[in-house]
């Protein structure tokens, strides 16, 4: 009954928007998608749409929370990475803000396969890893210190916290009261750096490959702030799986290597040094996150797994190390024994 009126509240407002027309019968089907929305596939006459509506209450075994006005910037963050990248995002195709609803281009699995998935089935290119590091920082570059940019996502300062420095830095502070002023600090100061447009959600699940290069998904924790978030995250991924699949974990390196050398050779906007040295300290806390904070990467389901990254991480954050590649060649040592 539930799904009956899930689908009927969608189709409403398709027809609101104008992406069905009178006498359609779209065909709806669920996708499997975060724990933060409701994502559709829709196959119309016309051709097939996806459409994103924000949950309230996020599908994780905590009580977490976030207004889903966030979807209004999620969209808001394609158009302008849009006309930044174009064919790096999807097409923002209709809006409805007071359903937290948009309609968006569809991109198929078989042409555009999941950047995680490929990682994790041993398809593992430092190519691509390479073009992500470029496209993330042409999308910083293009949005650093732009007083319009910053105007229109004013508003998302207050969803980041919610869903960011507080599950991952406050929400594992409570859990590791030995490092929580430094897990305190570190947020602060994350909320404190308002520099470029970051994704805020810059992972491999939200990464598509396709045949003319990557395409970004899901920027529902966008803002205007550190693009050091955005860089330590994507590099956070590149290491965990380096634990789940401990054979690949040379070429899970390269590709760290390669996104963090594409990125950091194009940035203009401040010194190179000074972003790798915040994403350097923000790497040791989001890794320590992944496995105590509100959301833990679901693939790690092995204890001993859990407690080398617990055990790293906070050795990690204990140390300060400023430079990424101390960071990865400590990694490197750990996960290799």
């Amino acid at each position: 009954m539930a799904a009956d009126a899930n689908r009927a509240s969608l189709v409403a407002v398709l027809a609101r928007l104008g992406v069905t027309s009178p006498g359609d019968r779209p065909v709806i089907e669920p996708l499997v998608g975060g724990i933060s929305s409701e994502i559709f596939r829709v196959e119309l006459p016309s051709g097939v749409v996806c459409a994103k509506r924000a949950r309230e209450r996020l599908q994780v075994a905590e009580d977490w929370r976030a207004p889903v006005a966030r979807n209004a910037f999620e969209a808001q963050w394609l158009r302008t990475v849009g006309e930044i990248a174009p064919g790096r995002v999807p097409a923002v195709l209709a809006e409805d803000r007071a359903a937290g609803l948009f309609v968006m281009d569809y991109f198929p699995a078989d042409s555009h396969p999941v950047w995680k998935t490929q990682l994790g089935s041993g398809r593992i290119d430092a190519t691509t890893a390479k073009d992500l590091g470029r496209l993330l920082a042409m999308i910083h570059g293009r949005t650093a210190d732009d007083p319009r940019i910053e105007a229109l996502f004013a508003g998302a300062t207050d969803l980041f916290f919610a869903l960011r420095l507080d599950p991952y830095f406050l929400s594992t502070a409570r859990v590791h009261p030995q490092c929580a002023d430094r897990l305190h600090e570190l947020s602060a100061r994350t909320a404190g750096v308002r520099r470029v447009l970051i994704h805020g959600d810059f992972s491999p699940k939200n990464i598509l490959v396709g045949p003319d290069g990557p395409v970004l998904l899901d920027a529902e924790a966008c803002c205007f702030g550190d693009p050091a978030f955005d860089l330590a995250f994507c590099l956070n991924h590149l290491l965990l799986k380096c634990v789940w699949h401990r054979h690949w974990r040379d070429d899970y390196l390269a590709c760290f290597d390669a996104f963090k050398s594409a990125y950091l050779d194009r940035v203009t906007w401040e010194s190179g040094d000074a972003v790798e040295a915040r994403a350097a300290t923000l790497l040791p806390a989001l890794l320590l996150a992944r496995v105590d904070g509100k959301s833990p990467v679901e693939y790690l389901t092995d204890e001993a797994q859990r407690a080398m990254v617990r055990s790293t991480a906070l050795d990690l954050l204990r140390q300060g190390q400023d430079r990424l590649s101390a960071v990865r060649d400590i990694w490197a040592a750990v996960s290799a024994t």
